[in-house]
């Protein structure tokens, strides 16, 4: 009964930079389940057309979708052009981000603005355009990919992890209005996980950086590691969770 309820035969789930780290991860579980996806990615399409090829080789139905997050209209540009590939979107994960490190006082106003419009107001517009859709066919899900700087925010990454935060606290928000109509909205926090981002330099390196990201656990994660629970939340498996922000971090917010 349980693995019925974890099936998405029948779903259309739109998940947000998914051309490679946890989005593709997510992305291949979704279609492993039965999910048509639609992929999007920002600027390396052929990036995104690879994890096509990859879900089609597992008999899997993928769309291909490109916006840029950063630029004005893209949440609206990118609602027309899924409904251009599918008829509804039932599932929303919202994971692209983008992340630049720097020290507090080094912070420019461009990059400060590139954070906030691409991690939170990107965030913020997509629910609002896909959840009245999802309201009237009395079903839908909603995950933001969120951090463990939500509590233990990098020295180096101030924006970041302030974005982050302010997104939980709108998953909170939507959730508690929408809980009655069907829809669940809930935020995965990843710790350090295996995917190209963590190969990118920060200005700080010394002890105490490097021991904020060890984990208790031994290890990082991987992609998959965040794909079975976002499966679960966004499948009717987890129709009673809700409001909630669901740490996979191998016990790095501890």
């Amino acid at each position: 009964m349980i693995l019925e309820k974890l099936n998405l035969s029948g779903k259309t789930a739109l998940i947000t930079g998914s051309s490679q780290g946890i989005g593709k991860g997510i992305a291949m579980a979704f279609a492993e389940s039965g999910a048509t996806v639609v992929l999007q990615y920002r600027k390396d399409k052929n990036e995104a057309q690879e994890v096509a090829r990859e879900i089609k080789k597992i008999g899997g139905t993928v769309h291909v979708v490109q916006a840029d997050f950063s630029k004005p209209n893209a949440a609206s540009g990118i609602y027309k052009k899924a409904l251009e590939k599918v008829k509804k979107i039932d599932i929303l994960v919202i994971n692209a981000s983008v992340q630049i490190p720097d020290e507090w006082l080094d912070v420019t106003e461009k990059d400060f603005d590139l954070q906030t419009t691409s991690n939170f107001k990107a965030t913020f517009q997509l629910i609002q355009l896909f959840a009245p859709d999802m309201i009237k066919n009395k079903w839908g899900r909603i995950l933001t990919i969120g951090s463990v700087q939500q509590v233990k925010p990098h020295p180096s990454m101030i924006i970041y992890a302030a974005t982050k935060s302010a997104v939980l606290n709108l998953v909170q928000n939507v959730a508690m209005q929408l809980a009655d109509k069907g829809l669940t909205v809930n935020n995965l926090a990843p710790g350090v996980i295996d995917t190209p981002r963590i190969d990118e330099k920060v200005p700080e390196s010394d002890e105490r950086i490097i021991k904020r990201m060890e984990t208790p656990i031994g290890h990082i994660g991987t992609p998959e590691d965040c794909a079975g629970l976002a499966l679960l939340l966004c499948s009717d498996a987890g129709s009673f969770i809700t409001g909630q922000n669901i740490f996979v971090d191998g016990g790095m917010s501890l």
